[in-house]
């Protein structure tokens, strides 16, 4: 009787999704970067192993016509973490809070951005916007700030990233610019007889609009069920990973399926899962392919795969939280607004 009870009584209680514990915020929007402002460069996950990794990015940066200021903490080692999560989510507080500084750039991923997501003050955040990139394990603070804050906040290049003109001219023109930015994959063919690298595959045709949200897979994934995941209503959501066996993909997007979040959004993009073949011993194996035959082609929601978000060489400056068509056709996703004031 009694375990009856429990049962009637879990069958009250709502489901714990997205919807019902995100914040709804108005949409702000950091100001545009100029030549001249300065960069903040912080360490929100990993650590700074390597000194001539984060001078090549404080040189990349200087190219571009930045001035860079290092986080206090940055050099911090607190085992595979860069520093104490107190410590990491100072320098990002202190970042937002610095008056002298414009942007913020994340040096590098790895893991424990989640952990330091509770420690944020998002009031001195929502008093200050700046423009904040990075990809990877930057995917908890890009939404976690936007959930709580309603900022606009940037999937793209880390400091450590290659800073090369693909790269450079579509972060010039998101976060510089300002521009209305439509999104295209290289067509380089080479000498090949037809285009080989940087495909788009379509999976449902079509064309569809809504917000911008999404990026690392296995991160996002992970923050579901938190208050630090935005309302996925009428979204597009964006995703990429790496070294994810088919398996655990399979995984995550019916994780995805599972919560409602596919039943919410208006479209689908998956970008680059780069090492995340079949490989040796992967007999038998469903590939990603099938898997959006699986998961993606039975929304009947315009879809596709093979966009430049991920861990490539070659990267868009994706705003999370701005309004886009995309069009699963063509491969492309065209912002329908400015990203930044």
């Amino acid at each position: 009787m009694q375990r009856r009870n429990f049962l009637q009584s879990l069958a009250s209680v709502p489901l714990i999704t997205s919807a019902n514990i995100a914040k709804t915020n108005p949409i702000i929007k950091p100001a545009r970067l100029k030549v001249g402002d300065t960069i903040g460069l912080v360490c929100p996950a990993a650590p700074a192993f390597s000194k001539e990794a984060v001078k090549i990015t404080a040189e990349s940066l200087q190219a571009l016509g930045f001035k860079v200021k290092y986080g206090k903490r940055m050099w911090e080692r607190y085992g595979y973490l860069a520093g104490k999560d107190t410590d990491r989510a100072a320098d990002i507080n202190e970042m937002f809070a610095d008056s002298s500084v414009q942007g913020i750039v994340c040096v590098h991923g790895g893991w424990g951005c989640a952990r330091v997501l509770p420690l944020l003050d998002y009031e001195t955040i929502r008093k200050n916007p700046k423009v904040i990139v990075g990809y990877s394990d930057i995917t908890a603070l890009l939404l976690g700030i936007h959930a709580q804050t309603g900022l606009v906040t940037m999937h793209g290049p880390v400091g450590s990233a290659t800073w090369n003109e693909f790269t450079v001219k579509h972060f010039r023109s998101v976060l510089m610019n300002g521009e209305a930015t439509l999104f295209e994959n290289p067509k380089v063919m080479g000498d090949n007889l037809t285009l080989v690298n940087d495909r788009v595959s379509t999976i449902n045709g079509g064309k569809t609009k809504g917000k911008l949200l999404g990026g690392n897979l296995s991160v996002l994934c992970h923050l579901l069920g938190s208050k630090y995941i935005p309302d996925w209503k009428n979204s597009i959501l964006f995703c990429e990973d790496i070294q994810e066996a088919p398996y655990r993909i399979d995984r995550m997007i019916t994780h995805l399926k599972l919560t409602g979040v596919l039943d919410e959004i208006n479209g689908f993009i998956f970008g680059k899962c780069t090492k995340c073949d079949v490989g040796n011993g992967g007999f038998g194996s469903l590939t990603i392919e099938d898997l959006f035959e699986d998961h993606i082609c039975p929304l009947n929601k315009p879809a596709f795969a093979g966009a430049m978000i991920g861990h490539i060489t070659d990267k868009f400056t994706i705003p999370v939280g701005i309004e886009a068509e995309m069009d699963a056709d063509k491969g492309t996703i065209q912002l329908l607004e400015s990203a930044v004031l």
